[in-house]
């Protein structure tokens, strides 16, 4: 490696950590690229651009550069995983690889509170659900939840797989923005931030299904012609 591809490759990342901060903690439009190369300690700001070319490929960046971790700890945790019976196991997997990495990560910590501004926004959300959706370990670990629960209707699991989502990407960042404003939070760690949502997660997708039926037609007041 020469000394040039170094000192590019440590600008990169030092793009991609001051840009993770300011998206997390200000919204990803509410922030400029020059913004980023300042808090980057780039005197050229351009820099963005020159490493990264535009806004979205550079939240495709961070965004990659977290689930590369995370699909690690996942497909270690659906070997230990393999053949078990039991939802909670399966739910375990969808939920402690991003805990446990956030936990590696040390504190403070940004991704949490970036991917919940990059899901709420409609131009921004396709990156995170297609790398989801391109993770092979996850869609096994969704094929074993199926497999576990062969009773939920093909809508009801697609909903609840929606709300899992949700409730992930949620619960994370708001436990990663007590623990960078100092709040007290529920649980003492990130394993046991997990076992929590892991609880509530199980419920979710064990809870009983109503089956919708059609509205029937308000009744005629007394009077009415």
């Amino acid at each position: 490696m020469t000394v040039r591809t170094e000192r590019a490759g440590e600008t990169r990342e030092q793009i991609l950590t001051a840009a993770e901060r300011l998206f997390a903690e200000h919204g990803v439009f509410a922030v400029s690229n020059r913004q980023v190369s300042e808090a980057a300690g780039q005197g050229n700001n351009a820099a963005v651009g020159y490493h990264f070319g535009t806004k979205t490929d550079l939240v495709h960046a961070i965004v990659r550069k977290h689930t590369e971790r995370i699909e690690r700890i996942r497909r270690r945790m659906l070997a230990e995983t393999a053949g078990s019976d039991e939802v909670r196991d399966w739910v375990a997997c969808l939920v402690r690889p991003v805990t446990e990495h956030l936990a590696e990560l040390g504190s403070p910590t940004w991704f949490a509170r970036f991917g919940a501004q990059v899901m709420t926004d409609p131009v921004l959300r396709g990156i995170m659900v297609d790398d989801a959706l391109s993770s092979p370990a996850l869609v096994e670990i969704i094929g074993e939840l199926k497999r576990c629960l062969p009773e939920l209707p093909p809508g009801v699991r697609a909903e609840r797989r929606a709300m899992t989502s949700h409730l992930m990407v949620q619960m994370c960042a708001e436990r990663e923005r007590a623990l960078a404003e100092d709040a007290p939070t529920p649980r003492a760690g990130w394993h046991d931030a997990a076992t929590g949502l892991i609880d509530a997660t199980v419920g979710l997708w064990t809870a009983p299904i109503t089956i919708s039926t059609p509205e029937r037609p308000h009744a005629k007041e007394a009077g009415d012609d």
